[in-house]
């Protein structure tokens, strides 16, 4: 077995790459950023600015968000494993520069949908990256922990900006003056990603030896990655499902939620605040599941989530108040964060580090198609049956998806290492003494 070319003190650990961590960390958050500019008010410029009244017709800019998105996390993971992260982290963020501007001056709402797509590229090559960059310096420690800060960064990012542009928005107008902030997160990201980040491939490397290189006719080809984490490993699968499910609820909460909780006689500024707290509730609570799923195991922190955020739509769609609104929120929110980086840490746990930025990207290409899939359901049923019983679609997959998981996936915390070697050097000399056994 051949020992991957590595550079001397390349270190794995949080604590050893902590200047770099908390960088990806506030990348992240400039990335989370982008899409809460439009949680809160995209729903009414659909309905007000643009007279749509189809639900299916509002909704359909989350459709081509999440196609694209889901579409283009697959080819992060597959371009950030033959280029390196940095530059589809950089090409991320070129591709999101023009659209605050469409969003601010869109003549018609075919406008809105292209910035809306490039939005769902932009997230798609930003986010993935800064996902793997981040398990790439945790190493195989503490994974659900660097999950949790990622998560945490972004999500609480979304409600900070939701909440921000809704304030704008009630004072000053639906366009353009919220989008103001969509320039400034655009500059800020692509200045840090360009002149700060550095490449994290050199991580993998170590790792790879740890874990001892994969020979030729052992490594997986995409197309073989892509049905083991479709359907043919039971682990895979079902971390893929859960997250198909988990983002056809994010979509519905981004489209539906504003527009029930107008029919509901809240103001533009209530629907912000409780657009709001259910990113915020998530991305908070990621600081502590991340790390819980360390010590107590993924699988069931996975189930539980799942059936709090059942739970919680139901006190969501029964409550007609701001309180009981805000209640069910912050259910949803906190059973949210015990899945979401749970879900991205048993993919470090299961996948090998030579393909596992290539798993990360099929995962996020069936979690981020749960956008388009509960937009699309969600518009249909609702102009069929109404708003009210189109939000009746989450709680029961969400339940059914939880019990998936709790009948086919097995645990994927596996115990740590007794000692793994800090240094570079260390990783080779472990990785050579296993090929004289």
């Amino acid at each position: 077995m051949s020992v991957v070319p590595i550079v001397k003190d390349v270190r794995l650990g949080l604590r050893e790459n902590l200047g770099q961590f908390a960088l990806l960390v506030v990348v992240n958050a400039f990335v989370g950023a982008m899409v809460g500019m439009e949680r809160t008010i995209l729903p009414p410029i659909a309905e007000q600015v643009f007279h749509l009244a189809a639900k299916s017709a509002v909704l359909s800019f989350i459709v081509v968000f999440g196609i694209t998105k889901a579409s283009t996390n697959y080819l992060a993971g597959r371009l950030s494993d033959r280029f390196g992260r940095k530059v589809v982290l950089i090409g991320g963020w070129l591709v999101a520069s023009p659209v605050p501007f469409l969003l601010m001056w869109a003549p018609s709402w075919t406008w809105v949908l292209v910035a809306n797509a490039l939005l769902g590229v932009s997230q798609g090559l930003t986010w993935s990256t800064t996902v793997i960059m981040k398990i790439d310096l945790a190493g195989p420690q503490k994974r659900g922990l660097a999950m949790g800060l990622n998560e945490f960064a972004g999500y609480f990012a979304v409600a900070a900006s939701a909440l921000a542009t809704g304030f704008v928005a009630a004072h000053y107008g639906l366009r353009p003056q919220p989008f103001y902030l969509g320039v400034g997160f655009v500059v800020a990201g692509l200045l840090l990603s360009s002149v700060a980040v550095h490449e994290t491939k050199h991580h993998v490397a170590v790792e790879s030896n740890l874990q001892g290189k994969l020979r030729p006719d052992d490594a997986p080809s995409q197309r073989e990655i892509f049905r083991r984490a479709t359907f043919a490993d039971k682990n895979l699968a079902s971390i893929s499902q859960a997250g198909l499910v988990n983002n056809l609820n994010d979509g519905m909460a981004w489209g539906l939620f504003p527009l029930f909780f107008a029919n509901a006689g809240m103001s533009l500024e209530q629907i912000g605040v409780l657009a709001a707290i259910y990113p915020a509730t998530w991305g908070l609570g990621q600081l502590f599941t991340g790390a819980l799923s360390d010590r107590i195991g993924r699988k069931w922190l996975i189930v539980a989530g799942q059936w709090l955020q059942s739970s919680a739509l139901v006190t969501l769609i029964l409550s007609n108040g701001f309180s009981g609104f805000a209640v069910g929120a912050a259910l949803l929110g906190l059973g949210t964060a015990m899945v979401y980086p749970t879900l991205l840490a048993a993919i470090g746990d299961v996948a090998h580090a030579s393909w596992r930025a290539s798993a990360v990207g099929v995962y996020r290409l069936w979690r981020d198609i749960g956008y388009a899939v509960g937009a699309i359901a969600a518009g249909l049923v609702a102009d069929a049956f109404g708003l009210s019983r189109a939000m009746w679609l989450g709680p029961a997959l969400t339940f059914v998806s939880g019990l998936a998981v709790a009948l086919r996936m097995t645990e994927t915390l596996r115990p740590p290492l007794s000692a793994i070697p800090d240094r570079a050097e260390s990783a080779v000399g472990w990785a050579e003494s296993r090929d004289t056994r």
